[in-house]
């Protein structure tokens, strides 16, 4: 099963990191390969977190596949957790972490396994994948650099 993971020192608060994560409508303005996201649910709790149920579609070349996934959003803890629910996979785990580091630095975490159901999909659609996870971690901080101003000459590096 392939997995993905890293952990990037990146010169924004956690709290603008966990937020710009946490905004899913926004990916398919800048997320490789999401064409689409349709929240179908979103219900807060009472301790500080957040559910959300939404559809994503993904599309590269000819190929397009939907999924279902549930999204928690722990703002007390400033983790996000997504959980498979339907459509090409027969797993799917993403986890996302955000540690402050100093006033205006964290290190952002980042962990993705994957496996399709079907072998064809598979062979299509695995080395891509593989590539644009790679870039995941990356069209966030570019993203923030956007949304909240570039602080600082860029990561620390990937560690």
């Amino acid at each position: 099963m392939p997995r993905f993971s890293s952990k990037r020192r990146v010169h924004h608060t956690a709290v603008q990191m966990f937020d710009l994560v946490a905004d899913v409508e926004r990916y398919p303005e800048f997320v490789p390969l999401c064409q689409s996201l349709r929240i179908r649910q979103r219900t807060s709790r009472g301790d500080g977190t957040e559910i959300i149920v939404a559809d994503m579609t993904v599309s590269f070349k000819l190929v397009r596949e939907s999924f279902t996934s549930r999204v928690t959003l722990d703002r007390p803890n400033l983790k996000i957790a997504v959980e498979y629910l339907k459509g090409p996979f027969s797993n799917l785990e993403n986890r996302w972490t955000f540690e402050p580091k100093a006033e205006t630095d964290c290190d952002v975490g980042f962990f993705l396994s994957y496996e399709f159901k079907s072998r064809m999909l598979a062979m299509l659609m695995g080395t891509m994948f593989d590539a644009a996870f790679q870039r995941f971690a990356a069209a966030f901080e570019k993203r923030a650099d956007a949304v909240y101003g570039k602080a600082g000459a860029g990561p620390l590096g990937t560690r």
